[in-house]
């Protein structure tokens, strides 16, 4: 071959012609069979015949000669694997490996091509082996369909799926040969009309089987093909354009430099071109047409995203043959695909090229027609696809801004504040490229400006109108945090953002309105904080990563000059909006990020003394909470012993608490004297001063100012008189409670003394009635800070208060007394167990308003869950849980998780006594029906089967396990038996007791009963009746006559639910196969008789079962959906049956009669079942195939209809891509009818699943 070949310009590879590829067509079937498209201009068989293989070499079954790849050989006609092993070793040098092949190809090319087809079999996990005399008389048909009678049937894995060390690697050394080999052939082999036609028939056969494996393999071959081909033909491509010039500039040369010879080379030089690429050409549509065209929209997702892949490698690697929009279509049509990883691939073949802006202008009509598309996969379910689509976009965005709407990037834009930081980083760098990196020409003259005149300051403002215009976010962390790898430059310029709040605007400049400054500086706190913390905010991040040096290095230089700049600029700031909360609240936090060491090593003291000076005015001012709360963590922060301004931060701090705890003092002890009516002005005063002090106190020990006394006082006052002002009340709580809080702490340590013990046992005591007198508060807001404070206190002083070797704090121990547990537990149910419309306490007259709607829900939700924290940790009894537990139903939606979560809990610490404490929630609402109704209620009222259902939950929390709950069933069906029978009916014996009806109830926890307990249950429930009640059969009776047939049920049968007759909750009585329960241990029959009744009843107690006449069958009127079982599986439980039944031997033959009878009935649906089941098999569904998907060939992901729209508009002059189906695609369709349904692949409800 000639080194470097060239094409002609009058070339033209994909033109509309029959020799020439196209991307939808099967090829041209002239005999009616089996045959693909030869080389060059004729068709011809993708086997050769066994005289042709005869003239090749030394046949099929002689050994070849001594360069044979790595000594491969025939022995008896079987192929020894070798190539495979090699491969799948991955060790060898993949060159070597194929040069090897290429020498045993050159001495006998049928052994070298057998080695090469038993490679491909190989990789597929088949274990079968062609054999030479098969290759030379067997069609690939033929080949195949014994191939796949020899599979492996009882493994699913094959080596592309495979799992383990030695086959991580495979896939990619797979790929690495098929590549490898085409190289090495490009130049000889492959033009020989042997090698290629013998491998793509195979590989095309094999794509079009029905086993996965062999369909997977073989596809992942042909592409990989296909690649390799696209490679070749770009070369033979450039080499046709190098000697197209050669010959043009020796032609015209005049006549006598012209040099004959050389024109007649370059002449031949350029036909063998043009042959050598007519034949890859050829090769390339036969691939394309045999395999890519039915695979792309295969019912695999793995074999569909290799397509994609593949024909995005294409597209980027020769764009002059295949980036137009018959190729680009398929791209387009698979992003609608409906698994992720399919999807996925499209976005990013689609990246390769669009980031290449020379390809762009053949990409314009693709990106109108499906620019729609990927703006909606921004919002797709899988996350991965999401950040792909938003970087597409970005990348669409960069080529032309023009094709963007203004719509599309707003849909964009507020996935900057998305929970899920990979989608918010990529539409963080979409916002930064569309709003931010461009740049004004008169901007390159003052990049050296700094502060307001800096190039930043306009972008610094484009950042804060953004903000403010998106009003449905108020996260100014999250949309910092987004943009923080991208635009770091302009977030980290402080002195930018400092400048253009303290300095006056330029000429001409508008000045930042106040809403805008609020906005600045709530951002420039968010840069701050996450420069000093170096990770994103709550809910971005899955907690604190190692920094590494570089990280550190750069976290130490951003807090430096963090601290440089505001230290001085601070008490700037907080002087000029001192009047301002919202300002001066996220100004203040800002020193929480300084190193102060810089105020010693700068020698910055006096700004130091300027923002104390600063603080203390703000605290004058403001007696807003948030504000006050922020100075005191100030000081908190400041006040740190480790730096030399220790000293000057505590002494103000001291000087500060002295005027307000003196003040509050003067100003209590006047606000308290007797016979005074206080005014308005007094309770203004001692308000503001106390919020001051209670701010300071939650941060700061002002133990040495002895605030208990004067509390105490104004907190007894209140009670006594009961005109207390509530925010004084409220505020004047909380600062106790902060007194308690910080004497615990102190007495913790090793150095208390036992006075300080009891001095504390006694605040606490006497703090905790005061707050049990002000649960009875008039007052809401009161009521609710003292359950509060109450809640904590008993939690922080109960018995766990001594775990860790605490023993010292014994005495602080508090249990809360009978009376104080009530009026715990009645706050909870008047309080948080409500109507939303009863609850206008905390909403101010607007509880129309959705936001103080859910305020106020979650107000109560953090109230219940208090509570149940004393429950949990057994501060309180576990009994006063059932009035919490029956709330379950009904407030399911607004404490549901809470409730389920304090069950879960209160089981793990003690089952049996949860247990009761459910059963006792259960009969409290059956009394409280029975109040309300009467002993004659309805069964089947809305009442009584909301208690059902709430029962049947219940029984669900018990679990599957029933050994680990054996007991504590048991003694729920002890407590329910008891209370069911406690009422006897007024009217005499032939009446049933009052409260029989509970049986009901309490048959939806037989099924949770062992079947030896279910036999102890019934005896002792037989202490309780009496022979009538037995012979009873009136409606009246049915509970009870309902609750002995689930007991005598089979141990896994359902409990069937009666109400009159007829069902309240659909159920059936079915009845599976009799045998012992897998996994579980036998028990002896004494053993079982007498097991459970060890644990709540004496076996000299236990009566004989009387003799009763059988129960009548009451079955349910709604049925449950029957369970799918697969064919090996018993069927007989799909249908209800008549359980067998442990009563009079009376009826017992006639039980067993029409059990026999329905077992036959069930047997024989199940053979027409298993029957119609194996004639499906047989119709094709699958060879070997376990997926839930049919695996077929011939289906397009969209329907027709579909199809034509997005064909509508499309540029198809270069290829004519929709011919008709070929005979022989007709022929495969016969032979394998179509079972897969689109809807499977373009799934739409992609589009519908919010990230938010």
């Amino acid at each position: 071959m000639i080194a470097a070949p060239e094409i002609p310009t009058d070339f033209t590879l994909l033109q509309e012609s029959e020799t020439h590829f196209s991307s939808d067509t099967d090829f041209e079937d002239i005999e009616g069979k089996n045959q693909k498209q030869g080389k060059g201009k004729t068709c011809k068989k993708g086997k050769k015949g066994p005289a042709e293989k005869g003239k090749s070499g030394n046949g099929g079954g002689k050994p070849g000669g001594p360069n044979r790849m790595n000594g491969h050989h025939q022995q008896n006609g079987v192929e020894n694997m070798m190539l495979f092993e090699v491969v799948k070793m991955g060790k060898s040098a993949m060159q070597s490996v194929v040069d090897d092949w290429i020498e045993s190809y050159k001495h006998d090319r049928d052994i070298a091509l057998l080695d090469l087809i038993n490679f491909f079999i190989q990789c597929s996990g088949c274990k079968g082996v062609v054999t030479a005399e098969m290759f030379r008389h067997m069609q690939n048909s033929e080949i195949i369909r014994k191939m796949t009678e020899e599979f492996d049937e009882d493994s699913g894995d094959y080596p592309l799926t495979m799992a383990g060390p030695q086959w991580k690697k495979f896939k990619s050394s797979f790929c690495e040969f098929i590549g490898v080999l085409v190289r090495q052939c490009q130049y000889s082999i492959i033009y020989d009309e042997y090698m290629m036609d013998t491998v793509i028939s195979l590989l095309t056969g094999l794509s079009d089987s029905q086993v996965r494996a062999f369909r997977h393999t073989s596809t992942l071959a042909a592409m990989k093909l296909m690649t390799a081909l696209v490679n070749v033909a770009l070369n033979l491509s450039i080499n046709m354009d190098n000697t197209q010039r050669q010959y043009e500039a020796e032609r015209n040369k005049i006549i006598g430099k012209r040099a004959n010879d050389r024109l007649e080379l370059l002449l031949q030089k350029r036909k063998e071109l043009q042959e050598n690429q007519d034949e890859i050409e050829n090769m390339m549509n036969a691939i394309f047409k045999g395999v890519f065209v039915h695979r792309y929209r295969d019912a695999i997702a793995e074999i569909r995203a290799i397509c994609i892949e593949e024909i995005g490698i294409w597209m980027k690697m020769y764009s002059d043959a295949f980036l137009n929009d018959s190729y680009l279509k398929y791209v387009g049509w698979t992003m609608h695909d409906k698994q992720g990883e399919v999807r996925l691939k499209c976005l990013t073949a689609l990246q390769g090229l669009y980031y290449n802006k020379e390809l762009n202008s053949k990409l314009e009509l693709f990106t109108s027609r499906f620019k729609d598309r990927i703006v909606s996969m921004t919002l797709d379910k899988e996350y991965d696809v999401a950040v792909q689509a938003i970087k597409l976009l970005t990348l669409v965005l960069q080529s032309s801004e023009e094709v963007l709407t203004a719509e599309d990037c707003e849909n964009v834009y507020h996935l900057v504040y998305s929970a899920h930081r990979p989608v918010a980083v990529a539409a963080g760098e979409f916002l930064y490229k569309k709003l931010f990196s461009r740049r004004d020409p008169e901007d390159d003259g003052i990049l050296k400006r700094r502060g307001r005149q800096s190039p930043n300051a306009n972008l610094v403002k484009t950042l804060v109108f953004f903000f403010l215009e998106s009003e449905l976010h108020e996260h100014a962390a999250y949309l910092v945090d987004s943009m923080w790898d991208c635009a770091t430059d302009l977030l980290k310029d402080w002195e930018c953002m400092n400048s253009l709040l303290l300095e006056e605007p330029l000429n001409g400049e508008e000045p930042l309105t106040d809403r805008q400054e609020s906005a600045l500086i709530e951002i420039m706190l968010c840069t701050i904080r996450q420069a000093a913390e170096c990770h994103p905010p709550v809910g971005r991040g899955t907690g604190k990563r190692v920094l590494t040096a570089k990280e550190k290095k750069t976290q130490l230089d951003d807090r430096t000059k963090i601290t440089e700049l505001f230290a001085v600029a601070l008490p700037q700031l907080l002087a000029k909006y001192s009047v301002d909360a919202e300002k001066v609240t996220n100004l203040l936090q800002l020193p929480q990020y300084f190193d102060l060491e810089i105020y010693t090593t700068g020698r910055l003291e006096k700004h130091l003394d300027a923002l104390l000076r600063q603080i203390r005015d703000i605290v004058e001012k403001h007696t807003d909470i948030d504000v006050l709360e922020a100075c005191s963590k100030t000081y908190h922060a400041l006040c740190n012993e480790e730096f030399t301004i220790f000293n000057r931060v505590d002494i103000a701090r001291s000087q500060l608490i002295d005027e307000l705890a003196d003040k509050f003092n003067r100003l209590l002890e006047d606000f308290l004297q007797e016979g005074e009516e206080p005014d308005e002005d007094d309770a203004y005063q001692v308000l503001s001063t106390l919020k001051r002090i209670t701010a300071f106190h939650n941060a700061h020990d002002l133990s040495r100012w002895d605030l208990f006394g004067c509390n105490y006082k104004l907190l007894k006052t209140g009670i006594e008189n009961g005109d207390m002002p509530e925010q004084i009340v409220i505020h004047a709580l909380q600062c106790t409670h902060y007194v308690i809080l910080w004497q615990l702490a102190k007495v913790t340590e090793s150095s208390s003394t036992k006075e300080d013990l009891l001095r504390l046992k006694k605040q606490m005591r006497v703090f905790c009635q005061i707050c049990q007198h002000y649960l009875t508060n008039v007052n809401t807001a009161v009521k609710e800070q003292a359950f509060t404070i109450l809640c904590d206190v008993l939690m922080i002083f109960s018995h766990q208060i001594m775990t860790g070797g605490r023993d010292m704090l014994e005495p602080l121990v508090y249990t809360p007394d009978s009376s104080l547990q009530s009026e715990l537990l009645s706050f909870i149910l008047d309080h948080v167990f409500i109507d939303q419309d009863d609850d206008n306490n905390s909403a101010d007259g607007q509880q129309d308003d959705e936001a103080s709607k859910i305020e106020a829900l979650h107000k109560r939700r953090n109230l219940l869950a208090a509570f149940c924290k004393l429950i949990v940790y057994t501060v309180v009894e576990m009994n006063t849980a059932a009035d919490i537990f029956k709330q379950y139903m009904k407030y399911y939606n607004d404490y549901g998780d809470i409730i389920k979560e304090t069950m879960s809990k209160t089981r793990q610490i003690d089952k049996i006594q949860c247990a009761k404490t459910l059963i006792l929630s259960l009969q409290q609402l059956f009394n409280e029906m029975i109040q309300e109704n009467g002993y004659n209620f309805d069964r089947s009222s809305p009442a009584f089967s909301g208690i059902k259902e709430l029962a049947r939950r219940f029984a669900l929390t018990f679990g599957l396990d029933q050994l680990k709950t054996r007991e504590a069933i048991a003694m729920l069906h002890k407590d329910g038996i008891e209370f069911a029978f406690k009422e006897p009916n007024p009217q005499g014996e032939s009446h049933p007791p009052l409260n029989l009806a509970f049986l009901d109830i309490l048959s939806e926890f037989s099924s949770k009963l062992l079947r030896q307990d279910k036999r102890t249950v019934y005896v002792y429930l037989e202490k309780f009746m009496t022979f009538q009640m037995s012979l009873r059969r009136e409606d009246v009776w049915l509970p009870l006559m309902s609750y002995r047939n689930s007991l005598l049920a089979g141990g896994d049968d359902d409990t069937m639910s009666v109400i009159s007759g007829i069902s309240s909750r659909g159920s059936t009585v079915r009845n599976k196969k009799t045998k012992p329960a897998t996994g579980k241990r036998k028990v002896p029959e004494a053993e079982e008789s007498s097991s459970s009744d060890s644990m709540w009843m004496n076996r000299e107690q236990t009566m004989h079962t009387p003799v009763m006449m059988q129960t009548p069958q009451l079955t349910s009127t709604i049925m449950r959906e029957p369970k799918r079982l697969r064919p090996e599986e018993n069927y007989m439980g799909v249908y209800p049956m008549q359980p067998e039944h442990h009563q009079a031997p009376l009826d017992y033959k006639q039980q067993e009669e029409a059990a026999r009878q329905q077992q036959e009935r069930a047997a024989m649906n199940y053979v027409k079942l298993r029957t119609n089941l194996q004639h499906a098999i047989r119709r094709g569904t699958s060879l070997m195939e376990d997926d839930e998907e049919p695996i077929v060939e011939d289906v397009m992901m969209s329907s027709e209809g579909r199809i034509e729209d997005l064909n509508e508009g499309m540029d198809f002059d270069t290829m004519d891509i929709d011919l008709p189906p070929s005979k022989n695609r007709r022929e495969r369709t016969e032979l394998k009818p179509d079972f897969f349904d689109p809807a499977s692949i373009m799934d739409e409800s992609v589009l519908g699943v919010s990230m938010f």
